[in-house]
């Protein structure tokens, strides 16, 4: 079995370290990831400049670009065989609710399901990042259960993990997206050069959060595994806007 690993939190990250040395138990392991932190970079792709991949000591391959651009590389360029799965991860946070649509880590497993391959997005649910090796092992128990089991299309999870010890986790449940309210305002504020400058403000706090939810899930430390789909269509709205069309 061939697995490609990326992230988006850089090849130095530990929770590409932990991943590798978990998924290396039961397969070939490829990593290529960005050179540094690209989280929130979500799906883009570099189109302006060529990427350079280089490898580093440990045998990680990184990229000058976004973990879209790994994992496009790695799949459409570098690897002499396609991969039979990608997992990206694990991710210093949680991604669940509408951070998928920002995610690096969400968008590296995305770039893989689109090319064909089944793929798994792997998240640890703190910034203490406490318990990698919690992530890891469902990481693998998930990779297997993929393994063994036949899909009829293909497959892309986004499994956010508490930040646990693993014995203290509560079983695995699928889940749906819940909903955060509205982002933080932008933080103002001024360089030594006397500039005015602005952060991006914190997500919201959950909204939907209920029953059925990631977010309820790992509140209640479980483990979320959410199958996600690309499809942006608002099928609902479609004869409403051929309504418009036709006045």
């Amino acid at each position: 079995m061939r697995i490609l690993l990326s992230n988006d939190d850089g090849y130095f990250a530990p929770g590409i370290e932990h991943l590798a040395r978990a998924l290396s138990a039961i397969a070939d392991i490829t990593v290529v990831a960005p050179e540094r932190d690209r989280s929130g970079a979500s799906n883009s792709l570099t189109l302006d400049r060529p990427l350079s991949l280089r490898r580093s000591a440990n045998g990680f391959y990184y990229v000058n670009g976004t973990p879209t651009d790994c994992v496009h590389l790695a799949v459409t360029g570098m690897l002499d065989e396609l991969p039979d799965m990608v997992v990206s991860g694990i991710n210093n946070g949680a991604n669940m609710g509408d951070d998928t649509i920002y995610s690096g880590t969400v968008a590296a497993a995305t770039e893989g399901f689109l090319l064909g391959v089944p793929s798994v997005a792997v998240s640890l649910c703190s910034k203490a990042g406490a318990h990698y090796e919690t992530a890891a092992r469902v990481a693998l128990e998930v990779v297997q259960m993929i393994r063994n089991r036949q899909q009829g299309e293909p497959l892309l999870l986004n499994v956010n993990v508490p930040d646990v010890p693993y014995e203290a986790l509560r079983g695995r449940t699928v889940t749906r997206l819940g909903r955060r309210h509205k982002a933080e305002s932008v933080v103002r504020s001024l360089t030594p050069r006397n500039e005015t400058v602005y952060w991006v403000g914190a997500a919201g706090e959950a909204q939907d959060a209920g029953e059925g939810t990631d977010f309820h899930a790992v509140a209640n430390c479980q483990v979320s595994i959410t199958p996600l789909q690309i499809d942006l269509t608002h099928t609902g709205q479609m004869g409403m806007v051929s309504g418009w069309l036709k006045s």
